[in-house]
């Protein structure tokens, strides 16, 4: 296998809700503390966090909204996020409902904030998704975890490379993405959780 076929495999697995699905697994094992809110989380999550998401942008591929599968054109991008974040505000009143944790709820809310912030820098700039999406859950596993979450990273940094080696973003966009999302996630999650502690 070469390393095109390689990034486009990282690329392809590793869209900006895969990670955000396996943290929230990962959530659901080991910080959930009841059954019940376990099997909540990992439902509402994967409808409204991963399948809801995806489906939007398939849609949207075949009524030729998003022209390709990388959403190379920046002003395409728009629309998609405007939904995702209408999705993901339905999510967080499933999971409040659910009575999850405050540590799967904030790192929901992280979800709308950061797809907000997105909206906005994708006006003037077409910053790495795929990254921000590796590096948000990264940060969250992070900041759930600690150390022990450390090896995740190499998840980010395949990611990073593969949208390069794809062509699809600058080295640039991929580091901004990387540390935004990690920084914003960190420190949203940190302030969400020691505020309704």
């Amino acid at each position: 296998m070469n390393s095109q076929k390689f990034a486009r495999i990282i690329s392809t697995l590793f869209v900006p809700p895969s990670f955000s699905l396996i943290t929230y697994v990962l959530f659901s094992i080991y910080i959930e503390e009841t059954f019940n809110n376990s099997i909540s989380l990992l439902i509402t999550t994967t409808l409204f966090g991963f399948a809801f998401p995806i489906l939007m942008f398939v849609i949207m591929r075949k009524k030729n909204l998003v022209s390709d599968q990388d959403a190379l054109i920046k002003e395409q991008r728009t629309l998609p996020f405007i939904i995702a974040t209408g999705i993901y505000l339905v999510g967080l009143f499933f999971l409040i409902y659910s009575n999850v944790s405050i540590i799967s709820i904030a790192f929901w809310i992280c979800f709308i904030s950061n797809t907000i912030i997105t909206i906005i820098i994708n006006k003037y700039w077409k910053i790495s998704i795929h990254s921000m999406g590796a590096s948000g859950g990264f940060a969250a596993l992070m900041f759930a975890f600690g150390i022990v979450a450390l090896p995740f990273i190499i998840i980010v940094i395949l990611v990073g490379w593969s949208r390069i080696k794809l062509k699809c973003h600058t080295f640039s966009q991929v580091i901004a993405g990387i540390v935004l999302a990690f920084i914003s996630v960190y420190f949203q999650m940190y302030l969400l959780t020691n505020y309704f502690s």
